[in-house]
């Protein structure tokens, strides 16, 4: 059985919360969906066979742990092991155990930047639930080779961390934000992976030209130039094709008229396609060898014997999101400090990307674009700002962004340093060949060029010396210039208006384009003529242009315009711009010269754009009509001519050169207010920018400080949580938390010792539930609550157990005052019961002990009746107790009352209680003592200093018995 080479493989990145994201992800993954997964996660070693179950519980694709060097194959999911780091090569899996030392972690960035080098536009990343901003740079990686991108957005399934899914969103380079049960359905319905070269769609394969996309790419050129204002002409067109067949893809649009339609739309997926093209991988110092030499060969000489009034002047045209650009700025501050006195630095950093400048401006980086930096150098430029880092306002200050390209617009000049790392790479051979004395013109004599490992820079050896020849450092020969080869227009046409032949310059024009040239002219014209191409390049000669082009001394160089007699360059020039603007054939008649032999000679010029069926690139036809020497001179030169002939024929060249001043004034006048315009609208940009960076310090000290808030506010609430549940936990109290319907809220743990409730109760009606005791007015009485908003109080005994518990319901608030359920508690008094009990037999006892007192006092008084020695005696004993006068006065006697004796006894208190109430309890007892056991009677007034009480005991021996023990 043979593997299928050729499928897609997709990355999963997932930390915190990534359990429940991959079950969603696999959950909605359709049946055999043709690719494979990679799951890589910071989760500890513990929860790795806990993640394998978990996403195998929820698909039926083959899941298991990866090991190094293992082929992937469609339709499995593999993971990562536990403490190690994995990469892809070959398709095949590279597993590496984590370094020890490794103090950050960032293995989705890892794997998902190996996947695309590895796979391509057959990569997949894929950032679900996690913290910090791992797998951002892995983002970035994929979609610069041409692979797709996804985020989690949030549903019901998640991010349960949002931070690492909303840093990949925030960087712009996300093709789809989806829930993550949707992803799967999303990449089958996609495909991911794009058909190799050679097999593109026979709709793109137009005019049998195998690698472009003939009159329909061109279409889509021309609608990203009208629709943003941007020309991708320079771009390669395989380049150029991928990244169309990819935007197809993600549209799910299957031919390009149907793209076209989709562009003619609106300009957002114009801005789609053109990000597409200008996406780049930038990271700080990249090729850190490349830095390292130009740091010891290239700063120093930059800035010896400069001080402070002279400026270094740097240019890096590509810059993207700025990493490169800051990277000079850091070596050049750095040499600089060491410097008595330093220059000023101009480091003007350019691109055509909008975005990528906004990001550049802003200076604010992930933490591990900074990884490869040490730490005393990011600690010196950088301000840590959350997970990521802030250049420091030194080095923002010592750059520029600007939009600019550098095939299109007007180029720097006085430039010191120009380091053109990323740019040419995604260029054809006819841009580099522009771009290169373009660089040479910008620099000042001696300065130095950078240029990345993979450019390709042919004419680089004629006009730079090498300084290191592995990292492509140069510096620009003294003593040649060479001018820019600017296209004649701005927008040059391309083959949508007029077909061309894809050709280089310099190269030999092949026998079928020579026949081509050939007939068109033997049709219409006889005259001598070259062929251009939109630089100016001459391509092709006739026999005869001697006359009118001249190679000069110097350099050789094929620029129709430097070949061409002093007298024609004028005029050539003019026509040569308004034949690319137009796209028409135009024509000067009798426009003079003078020839070698100095004699006045007269020349039509006609530039007319060059017709061929097989063109993809634009080329003029410049035809040189011969009308002979002035009619006045006749074969004489104008020394010899007569007067008025030599007369005649200054007022036709002033006339002409008038006319052609005329035309230049003009035209730097209209430059002139374009450029004080331009300037007016810069200062009010800088201005609001100042403005805006103002207000984005203050904004984000605001931030820095809800913040801190923040999370003293979650700590409060950690705390407060955890006192609660401690609360709960030890009180040891019963509660129950029911809404209006009876349904339970929540509970405490000592509620099992009530009702017979599982913690997966919570939603369920009490009702539902057996309870311990026997509570058949429980519904009722919290209705009684609901509805007159009183508690409600019982005790309630457990015949099982024996306990005793009080059952009290008071009304729930919420948040508007109003009632919105009931909480029910259960106090266990089962100890206060039995208290309750004691205290009653203690006070039964005391009663039984105050009955024997009152009979042996009634019994003591009968057996004084006399003047025994007994009365005596107890005679002396009241007596004694009369001599404690002042709070108690105590008085008794016997008094016959219809044939039965009374003891009365007096008791005055001073000082005790003026009210009943106060000692009512007592009162009462000591009544019905007296009342039940000796018949007597009391009377009680509470006066104002205190209170005075009288009993009468009847002494006919009729009392209660008295327990004759006592």
């Amino acid at each position: 059985m043979m593997l299928r080479t050729e499928f897609p493989i997709v990355g999963l990145g997932a930390s915190a919360g990534g359990i429940q994201a991959l079950e969603a992800f696999f959950r909605g993954m359709p049946e055999n969906p043709g690719m494979a997964f990679v799951v890589v996660s910071h989760l500890s070693a513990s929860h790795e066979h806990h993640l394998l179950d978990a996403i195998a519980g929820h698909t039926s694709l083959a899941v298991m742990i990866g090991v190094d060097n293992q082929q992937l194959e469609p339709n499995c999911v593999y993971l990562l092991p536990r403490d190690a780091l994995m990469s892809i090569g070959q398709r095949r899996l590279r597993v590496i155990k984590r370094p020890a030392n490794l103090s950050v972690r960032r293995p989705v960035d890892l794997f998902l930047s190996a996947l695309a080098q590895d796979c391509r536009d057959y990569a997949a990343g894929v950032v679900l639930s996690g913290g910090n901003s791992d797998g951002t740079l892995g983002i970035k990686a994929i979609k610069e080779y041409g692979g797709l991108t996804m985020a989690q957005a949030a549903d019901e399934d998640g991010p349960a961390n949002s931070e690492m899914p909303a840093s990949a969103i925030a960087s712009g380079w996300i093709d789809f934000a989806l829930p993550a049960s949707e992803m799967g359905k999303k990449l089958v319905e996609l495909g991911v992976g794009l058909s190799l070269p050679g097999e593109a769609a026979p709709d793109m394969q137009q005019g049998g030209d195998p690698d472009g996309l003939g009159a329909s790419g061109a279409k889509i050129r021309e609608l990203l130039r009208d629709g943003i204002g941007h020309d991708s002409s320079g771009y390669n067109d395989q380049d150029f094709m991928r990244r169309v067949r990819r935007r197809m893809q993600i549209k799910q649009l299957g031919t390009v008229d149907a793209y076209i339609d989709h562009l003619n739309q609106g300009s957002q997926e114009a801005i789609a396609l053109f990000r597409d093209l200008s996406v780049g991988i930038t990271n700080f110092f990249k090729d850190a060898e490349a830095f390292d030499v130009l740091t010891r060969l290239v700063i120093p000489e930059l800035l010896q014997g400069r001080g402070a009034t002279d400026t270094v002047r740097v240019w890096v045209p590509g810059c993207a999101t700025g990493e490169e650009a800051y990277s000079l700025a850091i070596l050049l501050r750095e040499h600089m400090d060491t410097m008595a006195v330093p220059p000023r630095v101009r480091l003007f950093a350019t691109d055509v990307d909008d975005w990528a400048l906004l990001a550049a401006r802003a200076a604010r980086y992930p933490g591990q674009s900074l990884e490869g930096m040490s730490r005393e150098r990011r600690d010196r430029h950088f301000l840590a700002d959350g997970d990521g880092y802030v250049v420091n306002k030194q080095l923002r200050d010592m750059c520029i962004f600007a939009p600019h390209s550098v095939v299109r617009d007007p180029p720097f000049a006085r430039i010191d340093l120009i380091s053109c790392r990323n740019l040419l790479i995604c260029s054809d051979r006819q841009v580099q060949q522009q771009v290169i004395p373009t660089f040479h013109y910008s620099l000042q004599p001696n300065g130095f060029l950078l240029l990345g490992a993979s450019d390709d820079a042919g004419e680089v050896g004629s006009l730079f010396k090498t300084i290191e020849r592995k990292h492509r450092i140069f510096q620009r020969r003294t003593g040649q210039t060479a001018a820019p080869r600017l296209a004649f227009s701005s927008w040059p046409l391309q083959a949508a208006s007029l077909p061309s032949s894809t050709h280089r310059p310099g190269e030999a024009v092949g026998a079928t384009l020579h026949a081509a040239i050939e007939r068109q002219v033997l049709t219409r014209h006889a005259p001598a003529h070259v062929v251009i191409n939109a630089n100016g390049d001459v391509l092709y000669y006739s026999n005869g242009t001697g006359k009118f082009l001249q190679a000069e001394m110097g350099i050789p160089s094929h620029q129709v315009l430097t070949l061409a007699r002093k007298g024609l360059r004028p005029d050539l020039r003019a026509l040569l711009h308004e034949a690319a603007e137009t796209g028409k054939s135009v024509r000067r008649e009798g426009v003079a010269f003078e020839d070698d032999e100095g004699r006045l000679q007269r020349v039509s010029l006609e530039v007319e754009p060059l017709c061929w069926q097989r063109d993809t690139e634009t080329r003029y036809l410049v035809l040189f009509f011969q009308r002979g020497m002035d009619s006045e001179g006749g074969a004489h030169s104008p020394a010899q001519a007569p007067q008025d002939g030599a007369a005649r024929h200054v007022e036709i060249e002033l006339l002409q050169a008038r006319e052609r001043l005329q035309s230049m004034a003009e035209e730097y006048e209209a430059a002139l207010e374009e450029l004080s315009s331009s300037n007016e609208e810069l200062l009010s940009v800088n201005e609001e920018l100042e403005a805006s960076k103002e207000e984005l310090v203050s904004l984000n000290e605001e931030l820095h400080t809800v913040n801190d808030e923040l999370h003293g506010k979650v700590d409060e609430l950690d705390r407060c949580n955890n006192d609660l549940n401690v609360l709960f936990d030890k009180a040891a109290i019963a509660t129950l938390f029911l809404d209006r319907n009876l349904i339970i809220r929540s509970f405490t743990p000592a509620i099992v010792d009530v009702f017979n409730i599982l913690p997966s109760d919570c939603g369920r009606p009490i009702t539902d539930l057996a309870s311990r005791f026997d509570l058949p007015a429980f519904a009722n009485d919290i209705e009684h609550v609901y509805t007159d908003y009183r508690p409600v109080e019982r005790r309630i005994a457990s015949p099982l157990d024996g306990k005793h518990y009080l059952l009290r319901m008071v009304p729930h608030s919420g948040a508007d005052s109003s009632v919105d359920g009931v909480v029910v508690t259960f106090i266990d008094i089962t100890d206060i019961i039995k208290v309750e009990r004691r205290h009653r037999l203690l006070i039964a006892d005391l009663q039984r002990r105050t009955r024997s007192l009152f009979a042996i006092v009634q019994n003591v008084a009968q057996s004084t009746l006399g003047d025994g020695d007994a009365f005596k005696r107890f005679d002396s004993r009241l007596s004694a107790l009369e001599r404690v006068r002042g709070a108690l006065d105590v008085e008794w006697r016997i008094e016959r009352r219809d044939a039965t004796d009374y003891l009365l006894l007096d008791w005055a208190e001073r000082g005790s209680p003026t009210s009943p109430d106060q000692m009512n309890q007592g009162r009462e007892r000591l009544e019905q003592t007296l009342d039940v056991v000796l018949r007597g009677k009391t009377r009680v007034d509470f006066n104002p200093d205190g209170i005075a009480c009288r009993i009468e005991i009847p002494l006919d021996g009729k009392s209660a018995d008295v327990d004759k023990d006592e």
